[in-house]
């Protein structure tokens, strides 16, 4: 029988305990026990990008953290963007600009540029591209997202509203 701990930890607001085998990768938990289909699983090797979230404000591949490195952390997914402070702006931001198109890559990309914004909020285009390195699409919208990162900084640096 193999060994299960119990894990606690916040996911997007939320407080969840589950039990889980201790190397279990913390996409496999939040996508089956926390019913979270906005954590993408792309190469299962750190490459792709797709797996991205954000915990304790920090971007991290889901797909390689071990269940119980989120012990009583905050963990931060796209299902969460519409009530983070600053990623409500990037997803308003992504769709003012088209900035997706397949949308596989999508959400591990929102989440690593709302880690962005958050530790870096004046970032300049070279520490934009360096991020958005890390994330593989294969669908071209790689303009769009640039100018929907640029979006997303100008009206949080202009404290405009959200429609």
């Amino acid at each position: 029988m193999e060994a299960r701990a119990v894990t606690t930890f916040q996911h997007n607001q939320q407080a969840v305990t589950l039990e889980a085998a201790p190397q279990t990768f913390l996409l496999h938990v939040l996508r089956e026990q926390c019913t979270d289909a906005s954590v993408r699983f792309g190469c299962g090797t750190e490459h792709c990008g797709a797996c991205t979230v954000l915990v304790d404000g920090q971007a991290e591949n889901a797909c390689s953290l071990p269940v119980w490195a989120a012990e009583g952390r905050h963990v931060a997914t796209a299902q969460g963007l519409p009530e983070h402070p600053i990623g409500r702006w990037v997803l308003q931001a992504f769709i003012d600009e088209q900035a997706a198109q397949c949308g596989y890559c999508s959400s591990g990309i929102l989440m690593r540029v709302t880690g962005l914004l958050q530790q870096h909020p004046e970032a300049d285009e070279a520490l934009i591209r360096d991020t958005l390195s890390r994330h593989l699409c294969r669908c071209g919208a790689h303009a769009r997202i640039l100018r929907a990162v640029r979006l997303a900084q100008k009206n949080l640096n202009h404290g405009r509203a959200l429609p």
